[in-house]
C-alpha cells in the first residue's frame, strides 16, 4: 500500500529515536493509512481509496465525499482525484 495518499499528500515523516541513554538513530513515522470505500452520491457509487484515518474523520466533517472534493483546489489533488472531481462537477451540474 502506498504511503502517501491521494487526497492531502500526507506522508512519511522522519526524524531520530532517542533512548534513555540519550543515544539517536534515525526513525520514520508512518501514516495511519487505512483502505476505505467512500460512497460518491452525485456519481451513484463507491470509490475505494487508500486513505489515513485523519482523512476519513475530515469527509464525515465536510459531508461526503462529493462535498470534500467539490471544496478542494485542483492543486492540491492528484491526478485521479482531479479526474473524480470533474466528474463529480459535471453530474452536480447535470442536476
Amino acid at each position: 500500500m502506498a504511503r502517501k495518499h491521494v487526497l492531502g499528500g500526507k506522508a512519511p515523516q522522519t526524524g531520530n529515536k532517542v533512548s534513555h541513554s540519550n543515544r539517536k538513530s534515525r526513525r520514520k513515522w508512518l501514516p495511519n493509512m487505512q483502505k476505505k470505500a467512500v460512497y460518491s452520491m452525485a456519481l451513484g457509487r463507491s470509490i475505494r481509496l487508500s486513505m489515513p484515518a485523519s482523512l476519513i474523520r475530515t469527509l464525515d466533517f465536510a459531508g461526503g465525499l462529493d462535498n470534500f472534493l467539490l471544496s478542494q483546489s485542483t492543486e492540491d489533488l492528484s491526478r485521479s482525484m482531479r479526474r473524480l472531481q470533474a466528474l463529480i462537477r459535471e453530474q452536480v451540474q447535470k442536476e
